[in-house]
């Protein structure tokens, strides 16, 4: 462990919150047989890790956000993911930005709770991938992996907010027998957002095929719809 990871990691300790501590394990589903059996929690607030984060980013080094990612505590490996994103952010080339691409891909498998794919996926590969090939989101799509399977879902998000809906879409109908409630938010948030920007495309995905959507997406991809649409749509009536 280097000197700056032991502060970051001191920094976070003197962060923690115990009644939160014992909140987390509930609230991440930590417990056995829960998605995020296992994982650990110091008890530290978000925003207390995005500044820890903004603090170092300039000078930590690949091999220390490593150190961070693949600690056993949830907020040591959210810190180190929201070091990279506030490193990726402020890379000047496609080569720099390729270097942090494959570095988060290559430990997706510490990418491992709804709130680190949330706040890292769609900053790195939904910009890297903006303009090019989407193959690697329907890859990602295809593993038996639910955080993987959420970071090709929730990296749209970047392509969405600028107009771009197809791969959303495509990848929105892939889902829809998925078997998992966490999947089934990240497809109705990613609706929601096309809707935010472009009402009738989402309308008429949601026309073709919000009968055999799991109710939890149909909630989240309506949850904005003026209310006498909203009930159409929950009673079947569109």
């Amino acid at each position: 462990m280097t000197l700056l990871v032991e502060q970051i990691k001191l920094a976070l300790e003197d962060k923690a919150i115990p009644e939160k501590a014992a909140f987390f394990p509930r609230f991440f589903k930590s417990g056995p047989g829960e998605y995020g059996e296992g994982d650990k929690f110091l008890g530290v607030k978000v925003p207390d890790q995005r500044k820890i984060a903004k603090s170092v980013y300039q000078e930590i080094s690949l091999n220390e956000i490593e150190i961070l990612i693949t600690d056993s505590f949830h907020e040591v490996r959210l810190t180190g993911v929201l070091t990279l994103v506030y490193m990726y952010e402020k890379l000047k080339t496609d080569e720099e930005r390729k270097i942090l691409v494959d570095f988060y891909l290559d430990h997706l498998h510490w990418v491992n709770n709804w709130d680190l794919v949330d706040t890292s996926c769609h900053h790195i590969l939904g910009h890297y991938y903006l303009n090019r090939d989407k193959s690697l989101f329907y890859e990602l799509a295809a593993k038996d992996h639910l955080w993987t399977q959420r970071v090709a879902m929730v990296s749209t998000y970047y392509w969405i907010k600028r107009g771009k809906y197809e791969d959303a879409l495509k990848l929105a109908k892939k889902f829809l027998d998925h078997p998992h409630d966490l999947m089934h938010k990240a497809v109705g948030w990613m609706l929601r957002e096309i809707g935010n920007q472009d009402y009738e495309v989402e309308y008429e995905f949601l026309k073709k095929n919000y009968k055999q959507m799991p109710r939890t997406a149909l909630r989240y991809a309506i949850e904005k719809f003026d209310e006498e649409v909203r009930q159409d749509f929950l009673k079947g009536r569109v």
